[in-house]
């Protein structure tokens, strides 16, 4: 582990000194109009819709749809990855933020995130780092340890409690699936391309999303990347970086599903494409970078995009 996180390390760093972010260019849209699909290799929805930036519902120019219509259908992505919380289901505000409030509650730490704290802490990505963060400037409980290193044990004895309790308000499934999040993965397995899950939150937590709520049999057939199996975390595109090496797919042929600019600028920096779903806590960032931004993935009769828009976003960039 320690040699492959050093590799992953050093690839990371190649790849942000090569300035590898994308620039995009605009988007071909028509406000308040969704653009009918053409003829494709898979039976899909009427219509593919983008979302700009102030909310209106634009027409996505279609690659494969542009010149005659006899002309072949772009090439599947090699792989989808996903980010988790807020992606494939809205975790933050209802499900993290209350798992961290009981923990500090039941170790009578005197600590409560409210809802606009707590947006403001998911610009540190990782739960355990989330918390050093706060606690080292607002000040350390008084039930918190002195040292370092004692500290480091006192903060991952709570992110274990918290994932235990978040992990229930799964199995509960007391948060659903975000719109359209099963019906993309299904497609994509479907068609043979690879489907994986990056994320900073714990693999236990992560493991018990994609089982609990996705089915075992999607599980088996999803590769998730989490928690600590890289040294740093998004916005640093390493997680990504690993994906696509251990998945044996080229980093320019992988899209990636996001909600948060740090997420988005992991991406990026990995070299790959980025769709963003904002989610809750996520919906006024500036995704300018991104390659394309929707409401959610969507479900029918309200689909936003599918496995065929994802192959034209490797031939032609889209933007908000």
């Amino acid at each position: 582990m320690a040699a492959a996180a050093a590799a992953v390390a050093a690839a990371s760093s190649t790849l942000l000194r090569a300035s590898n972010f994308s620039r995009s260019r605009p988007v071909p849209t028509t406000a308040g109009q969704c653009t009918p699909r053409s003829a494709g290799r898979r039976p899909a929805p009427s219509s593919v819709c983008v979302r700009t930036r102030s909310g209106r519902r634009a027409a996505a120019a279609r690659a494969s749809a542009e010149g005659s219509g006899g002309a072949p259908a772009a090439p599947l992505p090699a792989a989808l990855l996903f980010d988790c919380d807020g992606v494939l289901v809205d975790t933050e505000k209802d499900g993290h933020r209350i798992s961290f409030n009981e923990t500090f509650a039941e170790r009578e730490l005197s600590v409560s995130w409210d809802v606009e704290l707590y947006g403001e802490l998911l610009k540190i990505g990782g739960g355990k780092e989330r918390m050093t963060a706060y606690f080292n400037k607002t000040g350390w409980p008084a039930k918190a340890p002195k040292t370092d290193a004692e500290r480091k044990e006192f903060i991952a004895s709570l992110h274990k409690m918290k994932t235990e309790l978040f992990m229930a308000l799964i199995e509960k499934k007391l948060l659903p699936l975000r719109p359209g999040v099963q019906r993309l993965i299904d497609e994509a397995l479907g068609n043979g391309v690879k489907v994986a899950v990056c994320s900073t939150s714990n693999e236990k937590a992560v493991s018990a999303i994609v089982s609990c709520l996705l089915g075992p049999d999607r599980a088996e057939k999803i590769t998730i990347f989490a928690g600590d199996v890289v040294p740093h975390k998004k916005p640093d595109p390493a997680i990504y970086i690993l994906a696509a090496t251990t998945l044996g797919v080229d980093p320019s042929s992988c899209v990636v599903v996001e909600d948060s600019t740090i997420g988005l600028a992991a991406a990026k920096a990995a070299g790959m494409k980025c769709i963003v779903t904002k989610s809750g806590y996520t919906a006024e960032e500036d995704f300018a970078t991104a390659d394309a931004v929707f409401d959610c993935i969507g479900d029918p009769p309200e689909v936003r995009f599918d496995l065929d828009f994802c192959a034209n976003l490797l031939q032609k960039q889209y933007v908000n």
